[in-house]
């Protein structure tokens, strides 16, 4: 298993940027897809970015293309989501989530509140 520790939200206003990283111990991070995923207030929680065990490969949500980044430090067990021009439309509780390659979202942080004002 993995555990998982997001870090870096806050509040920043609108078209700034903030850096989230996802803290990974237990069994070795690389064997492991890692994402990102937010849930507004009164809303669902949905997928934002997704990268690859070996950071090569990377999906975003349509909402944050050109503006977010995934990636990934295998060595230092951390990913991160570079978040630039955020919006108040971003504003969630940013979650760290990974999975194998084949199975489904099973681990998950704890959750990094970032807030966005206009």
């Amino acid at each position: 298993q993995v555990q998982l520790v997001e870090s870096g939200g806050g509040l920043v206003q609108a078209g700034g940027s903030l850096r989230l990283s996802c803290a990974a111990s237990g069994r070795t991070f690389s064997v492991y897809v890692m994402g990102w995923f937010r849930q507004a207030p009164g809303k669902e929680r949905e997928f934002v970015a997704s990268i690859s065990r070996g950071g090569s490969t990377m999906a975003y949500t349509d909402s944050v293309k050109g503006r977010f980044t995934i990636s990934r430090d295998n060595a230092k067990n951390t990913g991160y989501l570079q978040m630039n021009s955020l919006k108040p439309d971003d504003t969630a509780v940013y979650y760290c989530a990974a999975k194998t390659i084949t199975g489904n979202w099973d681990y998950w942080g704890q959750g990094t509140q970032v807030t966005v004002s206009s």
